[in-house]
């Protein structure tokens, strides 16, 4: 097969999953509302559940819905059926997942959630099935042929159920008034934890701020810069305002043998640049790159008073880049 060939196939592919979003997209209606009532209203998880493939995006979705502030879990079928029925209660609701409604296994879930009250929400290409008949809502997945070149693996069918997936936990964020707070309190760890920090949780406070007076000398401005070794020193007012900044730039600008004597609001940059502290780390590196002539510490400010310092390797180390 030749390169051409292979990316003939792949167009293929993406143009009939294409149509398969297409179809979805067309086809939301009411009962798209319907089910998120009912899974906003639940006071219990969203359970989902599905075989093969379905699973398998069941999985994601339930992840998905779980970090977005919905709870929720996957139960697997067939452990279902031998004793993990009971992690399902009357104040939950399960989605159940089948492209054909006639997936054998749901079937114990399906007699269980009778017997229980508890609400199931169906994802399928058929309404008319088993699964369809016995779910209090359905969620119709579009009609399409699969992109697989037999048209029997799910591919356009399992893209258009993850969308569906992602549909109802963007809807329900919104509804909720799902903030980045809530997020980052759900992603500690990682990259997406570290993006989502903000400055004040990595600043240095108290005596690591390297601060002077205004009518202190560069003698004292260079001491305070080398203790506290984050090449820069804040100079405040005798309000405790921040009013300027020298670093070792301003330093190497100045230098002459009497430098020592001179008064630091001779040598500083006035009115430096500042960032408050609920501020991503993220843009705390953005602000310092693009500067124009690029910095490496910002002192954090409120009310223009510094409450802390933030240095560019402190960004880095928290993960921001």
């Amino acid at each position: 097969m030749t390169e051409n060939q292979d990316i003939k196939i792949a167009k293929q592919t993406i143009e009939q999953e294409i149509e398969a979003l297409q179809a979805l997209e067309k086809s939301l209606n009411g009962s798209l509302t319907q089910a998120l009532d009912i899974m906003q209203k639940t006071k219990g998880r969203v359970i989902i559940t599905g075989m093969g493939k379905s699973g398998h995006i069941g999985r994601k979705i339930s992840a998905t819905l779980a970090s977005t502030g919905t709870p929720s879990f996957f139960l697997h079928p067939s452990e279902g059926s031998h004793g993990d029925l009971g992690m399902v209660t009357p104040s939950d609701v399960v989605i159940a997942i089948s492209n054909s409604g006639e997936s054998k296994e749901l079937s114990d879930i399906l007699v269980y959630c009778r017997r229980f009250s508890v609400p199931v929400i169906a994802i399928t290409k058929n309404p008319e099935s088993s699964l369809g008949k016995n779910s209090d809502l359905i969620l119709k997945l579009p009609d399409n042929r699969e992109a697989c070149p037999l048209g029997l693996a799910p591919t356009s069918s399992t893209t258009a159920t993850l969308v569906l997936g992602d549909i109802l936990a963007s809807d329900l964020m919104v509804r909720k008034g799902f903030t980045e707070e809530d997020f980052k309190l759900r992603h500690p760890g990682g990259k997406l934890g570290s993006i989502l920090r903000h400055v004040s949780d990595i600043m240095h406070t108290g005596d690591e701020m390297p601060l002077i007076k205004d009518d202190a000398i560069m003698q004292d401005a260079l001491l305070t810069m080398s203790s506290k070794m984050l090449g820069c020193v804040g100079i405040i007012n005798d309000k405790n305002e921040l009013i300027g900044m020298i670093t070792d730039g301003d330093l190497r600008r100045w230098m002459s043998p009497d430098l020592i004597t001179e008064k630091v609001v001779k040598v500083m940059t006035k009115n430096p640049r500042t960032i408050g502290p609920d501020v991503l780390i993220a843009e705390a590196v953005n602000v310092m790159n693009n500067t124009g002539r690029g910095i490496t510490n910002l002192f954090v400010v409120e009310d223009k008073k510094p409450i802390g310092i933030v240095h560019i390797h402190d960004c880095l180390r928290a993960g921001a880049s």
